[in-house]
């Protein structure tokens, strides 16, 4: 029996894997990057080398913490292997250095009992889930169905972009699993940065009929999509006010409750220098993860968000992540559900 099975964000969390900051750095320089990071910056602006060491043995502690919160109650947590990401890649049109694998839910997408290494658009991340390999063969092994998105060439004309709408080029499918949010049968695929509408189209065609793939267009160029909208349980979603509001909230959608996040607090704790550094936005920390329909893990500074999870009936847990700007990775965002308990639901007619 495949160990697994993941249909949504909410199901009774059973099996994980949580990522790894060691030997992670700055994606390198290049158009892709610029893209899907700093697509207001010149390449000469852009931060590079590894992150500063304090960053990552603080990051490594906390997400320790989450480990352990996680194996208290029960979940069986993996983690990725570490990898050389100071190394070269190289293809006949371009050469890189790796980034990270810090966030294993930008780069692989769990649908049932199926595991796809998805067409990442930043060119430093293209052997990264090389350092899951061991975890993806204990699950093929298992059982698991397991393939890979065509292995996109990443051209420099790929990453030629309207600075009012950034989104790569659609001459080939490219999207980071992360630009995606599983309900059941229903999934939610946003165009931005990390995504363009032909890789929603490559993952309709793939999943066949028995899956709809919404698009969410022109809402939110930046990233991913774990911190414009997180779907909690049936029927309740949480949103950013910043990026959303009722009008735009996607069509499927509009039955659900809506609730929107109070700001994001104590983002003083950051100096400016820091700041100017930061992979992710004030928002990241907006980036939940449940264990549950009934109980998910947020940022513990975020006390207005706590209180407003738990006057919807939900047990939270805070944890910290205190360098979840600078790595660009939520509580979401660092895991990658494998297991859930649960069934493959239709959630709309």
């Amino acid at each position: 029996m495949s160990q697994v099975w993941s249909c949504n964000e909410w199901d009774p969390l059973e099996e994980v894997i949580v990522g790894n900051p060691l030997g992670a750095r700055f994606p390198f320089a290049d158009p892709s990057t610029r893209l899907a990071e700093y697509p207001d910056r010149d390449l000469a602006d852009i931060p590079q080398g590894a992150f500063p060491d304090q960053i990552i043995e603080e990051t490594e502690e906390d997400l320790q913490g989450f480990v352990d919160a996680l194996e208290a109650r029960g979940v069986t947590v993996h983690r990725p292997d570490t990898w050389p990401h100071e190394q070269t890649i190289s293809t006949v049109q371009w050469e890189t250095q790796g980034y990270y694998n810090y966030c294993p839910r930008d780069v692989l997408l769990v649908i049932g009992d199926t595991i796809i290494e998805t067409p990442n658009v930043i060119r430093g991340r293209s052997l990264e889930t090389g350092s899951y390999r061991r975890l993806l063969m204990e699950y093929y092994d298992s059982g698991a169905k397991w393939f890979s998105a065509p292995k996109p060439l990443l051209e420099d004309r790929l990453f030629e972009f309207d600075p009012a709408a950034p989104t790569p080029q659609n001459f080939e499918p490219a999207f980071d699993a992360a630009n995606i949010l599983r309900f059941g049968r229903d999934l939610l695929y946003l165009v931005s940065a990390t995504g363009n509408e032909l890789g929603g189209h490559w993952l309709q065609r793939t999943l066949g009929d028995e899956f709809r793939v919404h698009f969410m267009k022109d809402v939110y160029f930046g990233s991913h999509i774990d911190s414009t909208l997180v779907a909690l349980c049936p029927g309740l979603v949480l949103a950013n006010p910043e990026r959303l509001s009722i009008d735009t909230i996607p069509e499927f959608l509009k039955d659900w409750e809506i609730i929107f996040s109070p700001p994001m607090e104590n983002q003083e704790r950051h100096s400016s220098e820091y700041l100017q550094e930061a992979i992710g936005s004030e928002w990241i920390d907006m980036n939940l993860f449940s264990l549950g329909p009934d109980t998910v893990v947020v940022d513990g500074y975020q006390t207005a968000l706590i209180a407003l999870l738990e006057s919807k009936g939900l047990e939270v847990i805070p944890l910290m992540l205190r360098h979840s700007r600078m790595m660009g990775g939520g509580f979401h965002c660092v895991t990658l559900d494998t297991r859930r308990r649960g069934t493959m639901e239709s959630y709309f007619s």
